[in-house]
């Protein structure tokens, strides 16, 4: 049956959750931790995602920023913090947060200077982030 109306939204949520997979692993790369392990952790959230979106199509737009705090709240229970703010020079290293919690066209925000460091997957732009400045160390 082609032409059958299933076919679109299928279509929809796996380019979806590619591009959300895709997105945080630039991050992890950009932050020098995407290891086997840690790549599995992303994997896992995209088949929770996969789920979860099936049971509310309407959250399709919101799978990036959910995967990558998925994978943040993992990586923090495993191996501590990620991404490590690239912003605050002084005080305790702390991770960036996802904003908004629950919407599109997510951002890594400080949340203790308040500025928007760069797009879930932009990371490898940010002057001070990268190899050695992820917090994470799945050694």
């Amino acid at each position: 049956m082609s032409g059958s109306s299933g076919a679109a939204p299928v279509d929809a949520l796996e380019q979806a959750l590619h591009a959300a997979r895709a997105l945080v692993l630039a991050d992890l790369v950009a932050g020098g931790v995407a290891e086997a392990d840690v790549v599995s952790l992303v994997e896992d959230s995209v088949a929770h995602r996969r789920w979860w979106v099936n049971e509310w199509p309407d959250g399709l737009p919101y799978l990036a920023g959910l995967v990558a705090q998925d994978v943040q709240d993992a990586l923090l229970e495993r191996y501590g913090r990620w991404p490590l703010c690239p912003v605050c020079g002084a005080g305790d290293p702390h991770a960036l947060d996802v904003q908004p919690e629950l919407g599109p066209d997510p951002h890594w925000v400080c949340g203790k200077a308040g500025v928007r460091v760069a797009a879930v997957g932009g990371l490898s732009r940010v002057p001070g982030h990268g190899v050695g400045g992820s917090g994470a160390s799945p050694a």
